[in-house]
């Protein structure tokens, strides 16, 4: 994209509705933000409003402070008729090597403990023998082309038949794709959620509250070959630059107890 063809840039008013859509998901006043990214609260206002055009600095410190992600911030710089700054590689990039050669030691290492690697759309991009073992139990539907993890948990046909405590731990996840969407507003996981909450029961089940079930909130699963009780850790890259890096999660599931120790060990013998 660029200056040589002005028509392809989104008038400077559209930056305005962007920043105060972000400011309003962020539930922040005005002069709130304003004080925050070093700006009048008049600047501010001549921005969300069109009479005033930001600088890519301004626009980057006012994305900052509203956690905007770094797809969204390369949104509102070619909406203001600026570049992208952010880059967005594909993991498979010459440049992702590193990054691939770690999450994929990590997820060997975790072995014979399932891990996965999950996109911005909780869609699987890499897993590691135990967690495929896992994912043998669903039908070709769930797993093709890619798996997405709320999908293949919550589906009638998926995980959700083998969930002892459905009742408890389908609030949880459906609480986390409630945050996923608010911080973000994607279309992509709004879709979803209105997809999984579609799902028989899964409405009902999203009206309570996962609190109050100990340290951790389990997952119980009676699978055919056994059952066995999961928690899981889910991390992130600590300094993302890269707008994929940015968007990718590691989840690590660990036995509950010793029982479920052992079944996960022989899942992958």
């Amino acid at each position: 994209m660029t200056s040589a063809n002005p028509t392809v840039f989104t008038p400077p008013l559209a930056i305005g509705l962007l920043v105060q859509q972000w400011r309003k998901r962020r539930r922040i006043s005005q002069m709130q933000l304003a004080f925050d990214a070093g700006l009048s609260t008049r600047h501010l206002s001549f921005i969300e409003t069109g009479r005033s055009r930001p600088s890519p600095e301004v626009l980057i410190a006012i994305a900052r402070e509203l956690e905007v992600p770094l797809r969204e911030r390369n949104v509102m710089l070619m909406a203001a008729g600026y570049a992208p700054r952010y880059a967005h590689e594909n993991l498979d990039a010459p440049d992702m090597r590193p990054v691939h050669a770690a999450l994929t030691r990590l997820l060997e290492a975790h072995h014979p403990y399932p891990g996965i690697v999950l996109d911005r759309h909780w869609n699987v991009v890499l897993a590691n023998p135990a967690a495929m073992a896992l994912a043998s139990v669903l039908p070709e539907s769930l797993r093709t082309p890619t798996i997405n993890m709320y999908r293949a948990s919550l589906h009638p046909e998926g995980l959700a038949r083998y969930t002892r405590n459905l009742e408890n731990w389908a609030p949880h996840l459906l609480a986390g794709l409630r945050r996923a969407v608010e911080g973000s507003g994607d279309p992509e996981l709004i879709a979803l959620e209105a997809e999984v909450l579609a799902y028989p029961g899964m409405r009902e089940v999203s009206r309570r509250d996962p609190s109050g079930q100990g340290l951790l909130i389990l997952c119980h699963l009676d699978l055919p070959m056994a059952s066995l009780s999961m928690f899981s850790t889910v991390t992130s890259f600590g300094t993302p630059q890269d707008v994929t890096l940015q968007e990718l999660c590691i989840e690590l599931f660990y036995p509950a107890d010793a029982d479920s120790e052992t079944v996960m060990r022989s899942l992958t013998t």
